[in-house]
């Protein structure tokens, strides 16, 4: 996957119809596009940076005031998407991070910058569905990689303004990390 593009509206109606322009825009490939929480939509799509580029700005266009968030992430972490669709679970925990955010897109581009940062593994990144249309992303590593990742996280949610707040939690109870996934 040579480059993934999220558009992040705050209407249902308009959103499906930015992912229609943005799928006629450019040659990608659309992983999902759906409604949540609480009346937001969200698109994901995938290809080369420049059809990515393409799309998101066909998307921007139509959605204009409805954009909450929006970004072309070229060469992501092959971990986001799939921490995205909760494909990994350690056996061992040193320690957790966990980065809330305001808009769902920054979740993506927050566990991008973290996965790159330093050798953790994403165990999560939860978009919108049943938390209020925030996002939250979940990670587990040494505890000095970990905070390296959620700082290089939180760093690029508070470029755009979406950081909420984020922790690191040194040696979880077994039985609050399993509630984590």
């Amino acid at each position: 996957m040579e480059a993934i593009g999220i558009l992040e509206s705050n209407s249902i109606a308009k959103g499906i119809e930015a992912a229609d322009a943005a799928m006629k825009a450019a040659d990608i490939y659309l992983l999902y596009t759906k409604p949540v929480c609480p009346g937001k939509h969200i698109t994901l799509f995938y290809g080369d940076v420049a059809a990515v580029h393409a799309s998101l700005a066909a998307g921007e266009n139509v959605l204009e005031h409805h954009l909450v968030d929006s970004v072309v992430i070229a060469r992501v972490h092959p971990q986001v998407i799939q921490a995205m669709n909760l494909l990994t679970v350690p056996e061992q925990v040193n320690a957790v991070g966990i980065m809330e955010f305001f808009s769902i897109t920054a979740a993506v581009y927050g566990a991008d910058a973290a996965a790159k940062a330093a050798d953790v593994t994403l165990l999560d990144v939860r978009t919108g569905v049943g938390i209020g249309g925030k996002s939250i992303v979940v990670l587990t590593g040494e505890v000095a990689a970990v905070e390296e990742a959620v700082g290089a996280g939180v760093e690029m949610g508070h470029q755009r303004g979406f950081v909420l707040t984020s922790t690191v939690i040194a040696r979880p109870k077994k039985e609050i990390f399993e509630a984590l996934l």
